[in-house]
């Protein structure tokens, strides 16, 4: 029974007990519950907002199911779909107050949503907040539902707007490295293996190999997102889909089609559909291949802008804080550093997720709710990642032409581009004598008069080392 008093409050109540809730609070009894029980960590709910709007996007397709197959008025469903638009817009947000991690496989969000929604559409139907006689949390806003198919249901669509929102940024910061290839395009430097000298390339390569490997997850992203279209709508508690009506699930994804203009599919099976959470699983691993390859990334960056003087120094970050406390002129390369650490915490949730969604057990996985928080925060925390990276580092990026040429002039490594012509015995003797005598390559190969300077600048010209070419040269001995 839910009464109201003149003191700002208003008494609702539920299996426990009775409450009290302060009548500015459109949440009712049991989210107030979840507020008391799960004060666990900074993540809350309201912080995600497009996992909001997939709970409420949810609840307007339940809601038009159930219209169609007389289980609300039109009034009812008029006004919790109103309800739902309006939460979809962004207002109402502040009254998702619940942690993000919590037990109960859900239950306290799905509560959350279903007050918010009841409470105001009973505003928008001219009652009060609480009068759940006319719009209930439980008989009308959750009707033919559980917490076990609405839960996954709108963490699907959330995830799925987070990937779409994911794919913009990330995509700027690829585009970002392309344009960086073409314009280092022309300069010449030398590649490494295993930290050593290894043979040249241009600057540009560099750059739009980073390009390339990321462009390449692209396929896999979108592969794993998709999964998050199917859902289990309909299957209530376990996938029996026990408390809804015939036709019910078909209409309701109907409906959540039509809403989003996604191609939403229901489930073959719901029962096995319900407890499997390999989606989130999936979604999480493939961030965690961007993490891997972005991390690469800036531990190159890094590196080979290592210096000024004393390092690597082939290019320059731009500077964008004083990099030490006590050491004047130090620059610190921050940006790659902090993209380094966000990659980090991304492998890490991906290990969460794993170990979370192990442990399904029966018919349904209890731990849901830790995997959908930690997914949602890898996708915010790569967004603010890639932009902070493109913006305040690769796009500001100046390469050091002098320093490169100077290190494929005094490398040792460019007797590799010689080794198909004068052959390996002659490319080592010429190696091991510059090594020990500290004289160029170059002036090593004229000195022993293996080829002519013509064929000799010929082989090293930039163009003729940097792919694969088709010398008709001959060594003179």
């Amino acid at each position: 029974m839910e009464t109201t008093n003149n003191t700002g409050f208003r008494v609702e109540s539920d299996l426990i007990g009775q409450r009290e809730i302060p009548d500015s609070d459109l949440y009712g009894v049991q989210t107030l519950r979840g507020i008391e029980n799960f004060e666990i960590s900074k993540f809350h709910l309201n912080e995600y907002p497009l996992f909001i709007k997939g709970l409420a996007i949810t609840k307007m397709g339940a809601a038009r199911a159930n219209y169609e197959l007389g289980l609300l008025t039109k009034q009812q469903a008029d006004a919790i779909e109103q309800a739902c638009r309006e939460i979809i817009d962004g207002k109402y947000h502040d009254q998702f107050p619940v942690d993000m991690i919590q037990g109960g496989a859900g239950t306290t969000t799905n509560m959350n949503a279903n007050e918010v929604i009841a409470n105001r559409a009973l505003e928008i139907m001219g009652h009060k907040r609480g009068e759940y006689t006319y719009c209930s949390p439980n008989d009308h806003v959750n009707c033919s539902q559980s917490t076990n198919d609405a839960y996954p249901t709108a963490i699907h669509i959330g995830m799925y707007f987070s990937h779409l929102r994911y794919m913009e940024h990330f995509e700027k910061l690829i585009e970002s490295f392309e344009r960086k290839g073409k314009e280092f395009a022309s300069i010449l430097k030398i590649g490494r293996t295993q930290l050593e000298d290894a043979v040249p390339m241009t600057l540009g390569q560099t750059f739009s190999g980073f390009a390339a490997i990321l462009r390449d997850e692209i396929k896999h992203l979108n592969e794993a997102a998709n999964d998050f279209l199917t859902i289990n709508m309909g299957a209530t508690a376990i996938g029996t889909g026990i408390c809804a009506e015939p036709g019910y699930a078909e209409k309701c994804v109907a409906a959540l089609a039509e809403i989003t203009g996604w191609d939403i599919k229901l489930s073959d099976n719901l029962v096995g559909a319900t407890s499997d959470t390999s989606c989130l699983v999936g979604y999480a691993s493939a961030l965690k291949r961007v993490a891997v390859k972005v991390n690469k990334i800036c531990n190159d960056l890094r590196l080979l802008a290592s210096g000024p003087r004393c390092g690597l120094g082939e290019f320059n970050l731009p500077a964008m804080q004083p990099g030490s406390s006590i050491m004047p002129g130090k620059v610190n390369p921050v940006i790659p550093e902090v993209m380094n650490q966000i990659c980090y915490k991304v492998i890490g949730n991906e290990l969460c997720v794993t170990m979370a969604g192990e442990a399904a057990q029966m018919e349904l996985n209890a731990m849901e709710p830790v995997m959908a928080q930690c997914d949602f925060e890898s996708v915010d925390l790569m967004i603010n990642g890639f932009d902070t990276l493109r913006t305040r580092c690769v796009d500001g990026i100046t390469a050091n032409a002098d320093r490169c040429r100077e290190e494929v002039r005094n490398s040792i490594c460019i007797v590799t581009a010689l080794n198909p012509v004068i052959g390996y015995k002659n490319s080592t003797k010429i190696a091991k004598e510059a090594l020990e005598t500290g004289k160029s390559v170059y002036d090593l190969v004229l000195e022993h008069g293996i080829l002519t300077q013509k064929d000799l600048d010929t082989i090293l010209a930039p163009e003729n080392m940097i792919k694969p070419v088709k010398l008709d040269i001959k060594p003179l001995k």
